[in-house]
């Protein structure tokens, strides 16, 4: 691909001709609009103007997927036909901007009357283009060697109940968490700054007792603490962790958006665990949103260093092979022609997690370089945290030798309890 151009691959359904439809995406994001302005000359169209690149045909729908007023005023009918779209936009229009790129490459493209389904699907960019944007500040690698843990997962779990507990009833729960063997804790996506346990108040006093727990045993556990919030504020979370010895925070990218989180990277030498709630309303319609490789590779750009995949058997409705492709999506290269994946993204599993998923999240992942967490997985196991926890590690012994865990289990008792409880 060209070294001036970021491209972006859309699914798109429409009842006209689709080479059309392409071409009015392509005009829509750059130079040009429905119909010829003064001041857009052919020269000007030969530097801003999107370029359609390549368009295959897929097979015709039976019906539209969305409904569109434009083409019901024009009396358009199907056949629904779909094409999946390459479009290269020069880098000129955009600059260094994040939010322009995601304007570009999205923008307006959803609301126009010609189609009745659009998704955008993927962005490609080079290593130069690449390098022009936020990098992860801590990064997989990285991210290691904060918690010491080498050759396997990371396993980590959630602050349980969602909200509710004091800052010193987390505190208490973070101790015992800590003593189990957690490498990683989260806060909730809906525990941020509460009344009733502020970060104030929370960061001290969980970091008193992590601190304490990695003076005790020589392991420092991270912790992510959820700082969403406006820029400002979590600009100023994060110095409070950073004080407090803390090595991770937590942002629900999606209400935060891409400029709020190049801020927070460019103000914080912290791991950015990026959380995705929401990201259903952009994705799970397969002929609407965003899908996760370009969604993967705008908060990338943004310089996340975890990012949520969900998880497999888990309680979302993700289906294996899209858990599958989000996780190997982080571990790659973001620009197409990287030398090497120094800027990959640890996945994180969630969702429903325990010792027996633990082997479809390591063959989805096909690397030990992912965040395993498990809430119920390890709290509720019969036997208490540190039982949870052990039963996890059985599972990945079991997964890094080649043995089904079924198996395994016959001698390793916390593996096995999992099972009969968890296993229905």
């Amino acid at each position: 691909m060209r070294v001036d151009t970021i491209e972006a691959i859309y699914l798109i359904e429409t009842p006209l001709d689709p080479a059309r439809v392409a071409d009015i995406l392509a005009g829509e994001q750059s130079s040009g609009t429905f119909v010829r302005v003064a001041g857009e000359t052919d020269a000007l169209r030969a530097r801003a103007a999107a370029e359609v690149l390549e368009l295959e045909e897929l097979e015709s729908a039976t019906g539209p997927s969305l409904a569109s007023s434009w083409l019901d005023r024009r009396g358009v009918a199907g056949p629904w036909r779909r094409a999946r779209v390459r479009i290269a936009f020069p880098l000129a229009n955009i600059g260094t901007n994040l939010p322009t790129l995601a304007a570009t490459v999205a923008g307006n493209l959803f609301d126009l009357g010609e189609v009745t389904g659009l998704r955008l699907l993927d962005l490609r960019l080079p290593q130069i283009v690449r390098c022009r944007f936020d990098l992860p500040g801590v990064g997989v690698r990285g991210t290691r060697e904060r918690v010491g843990v080498f050759g396997r997962p990371l396993f980590g779990t959630i602050i349980k109940p969602n909200v509710g507990l004091r800052a010193d009833e987390i505190a208490d729960l973070v101790d015992l968490l800590c003593r189990a063997g957690v490498d990683f804790i989260k806060d909730d996506e809906v525990c941020a700054n509460p009344d009733h346990a502020p970060l104030a108040e929370r960061v001290p006093a969980v970091m008193a007792r992590v601190r304490a727990h990695r003076d005790r045993t020589g392991r420092n556990v991270m912790v992510a603490f959820n700082v969403t919030d406006e820029t400002d504020a979590m600009r100023r979370h994060a110095d409070l962790v950073e004080r407090e010895g803390g090595s991770c925070v937590m942002v629900s990218l999606n209400w935060c958006g891409l400029s709020a989180i190049q801020s927070l990277r460019r103000s914080t030498p912290l791991a950015i665990h990026g959380h995705r709630n929401g990201f259903g309303a952009l994705s799970r319609h397969p002929l609407l949103g965003i899908g996760f490789d370009a969604y993967q590779a705008l908060y990338r750009l943004a310089g996340i260093d975890h990012l949520h995949v969900h998880g497999i058997g888990g309680k979302f409705c993700d289906r294996p092979e899209d858990v599958e492709q989000a996780a190997r999506r982080c571990l790659k290269p973001l620009a197409v022609d990287a030398p090497d994946a120094t800027d990959a993204v640890m996945p994180a599993f969630s969702s429903g997690q325990w010792a027996g998923t633990l082997p479809l999240a390591a063959r989805a992942a096909d690397s030990a370089d992912f965040l395993f967490m498990a809430g119920g997985g390890i709290l509720a196991h019969p036997d208490g945290p540190a039982a949870g926890v052990t039963s996890l590690r059985q599972a990945w012994d079991a997964v890094a030798s080649g043995e089904e865990i079924e198996a395994a289990a016959a001698t390793r008792p916390e593996l096995a309890a999992a099972l009969r409880v968890f296993g229905g």
